[in-house]
């Protein structure tokens, strides 16, 4: 384990992590990868989010991101984001709009 540190520095895998993957390799465990969990997905960010938020935005731009995350039922860090990284908008005061404006819409 030294070994590894001096190589590594803090990259390295703990002491207590070692053991866990060394008792599951023991224990018959082929892959490292992470299996099959139920449960719900890791991401709010679906096509059919970002399409229901892209609709409540055409509908009316002057909603916030609380009360769009309240109408979709996702956090609102995931609203926040599908609106700036998904569609590409930005906030003017208080209405969404897209990050590229004609020279119309400028004015």
């Amino acid at each position: 384990m030294l070994m590894l540190v001096q190589v590594y520095g803090d990259n390295a895998m703990k002491k207590t992590a070692v053991y866990k993957w060394v008792k599951r390799f023991s224990g018959g465990r082929e892959s490292v990868t992470d299996e099959e969990r139920s449960g719900r997905s890791a991401t709010s960010r679906t096509e059919e989010n970002i399409t229901n938020v892209r609709q409540i935005m055409r509908e009316n731009r002057r909603l916030t991101v609380r009360s769009i995350a309240e109408h979709v039922n996702i956090d609102k860090e995931t609203i926040r984001k599908i609106l700036t990284e998904d569609l590409d908008m930005r906030k003017v005061c208080a209405k969404m709009v897209p990050k590229e404006l004609t020279e119309e819409q400028k004015h």
